[in-house]
């Protein structure tokens, strides 16, 4: 087997633009779940709103696409509001009931046949990321080191990708490290003890679902922006959860957790991939025990594995501390 290319690969993953998107996504999650405690278990929705208000925007309205992002934000608020007000100053799972359910509602609805004018139903839209790759100022070619390489267009969208990841890791520490960022913290301590200090930690706790859900809905847009096409069977469930092992596995409550989660979790994901299929093109994995179409699976559930020995050895992630995994469920 040629482990150089399958370092490569892993590599090449670990850094691509699908990681930038996970990190965004990531970073959003972290102030929601590591900053204020609350089990945001729909993060996909924010995903979906923010690349859809983009895609219809420019392919069905016609408007630029920095009008579009305009629009993903605005998306990303109003569900923030619809989900936040009626569950925030109830108990925390009341909040993830209500935002598992969101996503997935959403994604049906956005694949239905009532929704097809707007949104293309199961077929979604492409082509409208094309205002952004004209001004690509990377002229065309393989850029990289050695066998990790990228397209002009792929290293065009990593510069745009990681380029939002590092100025919401900037946003983030500032306000975390704001008089704003200690009142959060404190909730997810004892939202009680916050509240007898005359906070108020509804207000609070909104503030926080949509600014985590806004920074949620730039990776939804940088996945789409990437692909060229925004497919709502693309934002199921699963991604929400691939979020929260990433950001668990970098460390909750950690400036750098998403970006490490981000970045070791890719690199684990397509290495096992590659390994897997260049065991099994050899002969050294029998195609009657694992055929090339189940390697995709066995990866996650090796990737699964891993995370369980994480969780028992070290639970609170890479960078994490015990104390940032304890959540306030009044």
């Amino acid at each position: 087997m040629d482990f150089a290319a399958i370092l490569s690969a892993a590599v090449t993953g670990a850094i691509g633009p699908v990681a930038a998107a996970y990190a965004l996504a990531a970073i959003g999650l972290n102030i929601h779940f590591g900053y204020t405690g609350l089990l945001n278990f729909g993060q996909v929705a924010f995903m979906l709103v923010g690349a859809y208000g983009v895609a219809i925007s420019v392919s069905v309205f016609g408007l630029s696409l920095w009008l579009g992002v305009l629009v993903g934000v605005l998306c990303a608020i109003v569900l923030a509001l619809l989900l936040g007000a009626p569950t925030l100053r109830l108990r925390s799972d009341y909040l993830a009931i209500a935002t598992i359910a969101a996503g997935e509602i959403l994604r049906l609805f956005y694949r239905s046949s009532y929704a097809e004018p707007l949104t293309g139903g199961v077929f979604g839209l492409q082509r409208f990321a094309n205002e952004f790759y004209e001004l690509n100022p990377f002229p065309a070619g393989e850029y990289g080191i050695g066998s990790i390489t990228f397209s002009n267009r792929d290293l065009w969208v990593m510069v745009l990708g990681w380029g939002l990841v590092a100025l919401a890791t900037v946003f983030v520490y500032l306000l975390i490290h704001s008089p704003w960022g200690r009142v959060i913290r404190s909730i997810r301590e004892d939202e009680n003890a916050a509240r007898s200090l005359g906070k108020n930690v509804y207000v609070y706790k909104l503030q926080s679902l949509i600014l985590g859900g806004v920074i949620g809905s730039f990776g939804g847009m940088v996945m789409v922006i990437n692909t060229q096409s925004a497919n709502p069977d693309s934002f199921d469930p699963v991604v929400t959860f691939f979020v929260y092992t990433l950001l668990v596995l970098g460390g909750a409550g950690r400036i750098a957790g998403p970006l490490l989660g981000a970045v070791v979790f890719w690199f684990v994901v397509v290495f096992f991939d590659a390994l897997l299929r260049q065991a099994i093109a050899a002969g050294y994995i029998s195609s009657d025990i694992i055929g090339a179409p189940q390697a995709g699976a066995v990866r996650f559930a090796l990737v699964g594995l891993g995370l369980l020995l994480l969780m028992v050895f070290r639970p609170q992630g890479i960078l994490g501390r015990k104390e940032e995994m304890v959540l306030n469920g009044r």
